[in-house]
């Protein structure tokens, strides 16, 4: 008889189940849960998206496409990167089209990533909080997580990252808007972020599957990549198009590492979904901002209904808020949490993201009477009269 759990490897031994799927389990009794927890939005896929793929289904698109992506989304893309960022990325696209791959979602593009440049022993420098897949890839590439701690204000700045640079550091894994916080890193200070690994010999791979979901007013995100042709950027269409379940995004970035992730996709993932490829290009001419404006006035119901209960540091793009337990229930996030899913609230523990336990995660992607509702029952948890 087989031995079954003899075969699984060490490396996948040390990845934990999420847990927000422990939350899941903890509400499985519940009717009508009021759900803060979910990280997707409440709208749906553009109706026009819908019937490209739909139409692109019942044309025969359904084979597979070149690794690196079908032309039609890839001249798309190109043509809206070279418009953002002329100076940095611009003059790399003109020459060729090696530096951008399609991915299977920005989670696939992340994946190649950390196969392409981790190793055993290397190590991955992770602002902590984190999004809770980023110390699993680590993992499953070999190499090291080095969690940098950006609290009580969840900025990321090169006086933070230098303690924990090493001969080993190979990587700098940047997140903004963050998930879980939503806190977005200036852009002068990203530029300072992307300065400073390229001195060092660091990739920072910047992760903006959230780029359109920022609430300053300005009329562009702030990326690293308006300082610096050096970085590896992943931007994908699930937030942006409610396109979650259908897995599209695309890496764009040094030459070297691109072909490398490339060669590796076409061993794994082969390519991103061919009919999802043809409805994200004509996704990308779709003004998404209407939704963007509502989840700003999510964003304040937020602040305004938790901020006087809990310390909060506000959100400035994402669908997030990460407010700390006050000190005088005496408990855990998670704690808070077990108590909040007693109430018929689901939101998600701070250790899910982080390696203290001190906070909790919400999501208002939700619409705005879920949110009023659970909101309400947070802050009477704060007050202690709930």
């Amino acid at each position: 008889m087989h031995d079954f759990d003899a075969l699984i490897t060490d490396r996948l031994r040390a990845i934990d189940a999420s847990g927000i799927r422990r939350v899941f389990d903890l509400a499985a009794s519940l009717e009508d849960p009021i759900n803060l927890s979910i990280g997707q939005p409440d709208f749906d896929v553009p109706p026009e998206v819908k019937r490209a793929a739909a139409d692109a289904i019942a044309q025969g698109v359904n084979r597979y496409t070149q690794t690196q992506g079908i032309a039609a989304l890839r001249e798309k893309i190109t043509a809206q990167l070279t418009a953002e960022f002329p100076d940095t990325l611009g003059p790399s696209l003109a020459c060729g089209d090696s530096s951008l791959l399609i991915t299977s979602g920005v989670s696939g593009g992340l994946l190649l990533a950390m196969l392409t440049c981790i190793g055993p022993g290397d190590e991955v420098l992770i602002p902590d909080p984190y999004f809770v897949m980023y110390k699993h890839l680590v993992t499953l590439a070999g190499g090291k997580a080095v969690y940098v701690d950006t609290y009580p204000d969840f900025k990321v700045t090169p006086e933070r990252l230098e303690p924990y640079v090493t001969d080993r550091t190979k990587l700098l894994l940047f997140n903004s808007p963050s998930n879980p916080t939503g806190v977005i890193t200036p852009l002068d200070v990203a530029g300072q972020l992307a300065k400073f690994c390229s001195e060092r010999g660091i990739l920072m791979l910047s992760d903006e599957i959230y780029d359109v979901f920022q609430y300053s007013g300005e009329p562009r995100f702030p990326s690293p990549v308006r300082h610096c042709p050096d970085v590896l950027l992943m931007r994908g269409f699930s937030k942006t198009y409610g396109m979650t379940g259908w897995r599209l995004g695309y890496a764009v970035g040094p030459t070297p590492i691109v072909e490398q992730m490339t060669k590796l996709q076409q061993y794994t993932f082969v390519c991103a979904p061919s009919m999802v490829q043809v409805a994200g290009a004509l996704a990308l001419d779709i003004d998404m901002s209407d939704h963007v404006k509502a989840y700003g006035e999510k964003r304040d119901r937020v602040v305004e209904k938790l901020a006087p209960h809990f310390e909060l540091t506000v959100p400035g793009g994402a669908f997030y808020a990460f407010p700390k337990v006050p000190e005088h229930l005496g408990m855990t996030g998670t704690q808070f949490v077990e108590r909040a899913v007693k109430r018929n609230v689901l939101v998600i523990p701070g250790n899910v993201f982080s390696q203290r336990d001190t906070h909790f995660r919400l999501s208002y992607a939700c619409d705005n009477a879920t949110l009023d509702r659970g909101l309400d029952v947070l802050a009477a948890l704060a007050a202690g009269t709930n």
